[in-house]
């Protein structure tokens, strides 16, 4: 069950890159802008490959629960803290 849902969202997120191109131009092929934050939302790039990763898929999840395929800044949303997406994404980086 987890990994369809995993799979629906990977997707879903590949659907909203594409309807969102025109944002997405000044993003490198093999990468995703994503918006951080709580409250005050941060854009990061980050490779594609992240899709792949454990860690990262859990903030899908999170932010599938939080907006469903709904997010608010016309690209995926990612719903925590930004200090812990920076260390989320450093720890990725090392493995």
């Amino acid at each position: 069950m987890g990994v369809f849902r995993l799979q629906s969202f990977v997707a879903n997120a590949k659907q909203l890159m594409k309807l969102n191109n025109k944002h997405q131009r000044d993003v490198p092929k093999g990468y995703l802008a994503v918006y951080v934050g709580e409250v005050q939302r941060k854009r990061f790039v980050v490779p594609l490959s992240y899709l792949d990763q454990p860690l990262f898929q859990d903030l899908l999840c999170r932010s599938e629960e939080e907006f469903g395929f709904s997010h608010p800044m016309g690209g995926l949303t990612i719903p925590c803290h930004e200090e812990a997406f920076v260390h989320l994404t450093s720890q990725l980086h090392i493995t």
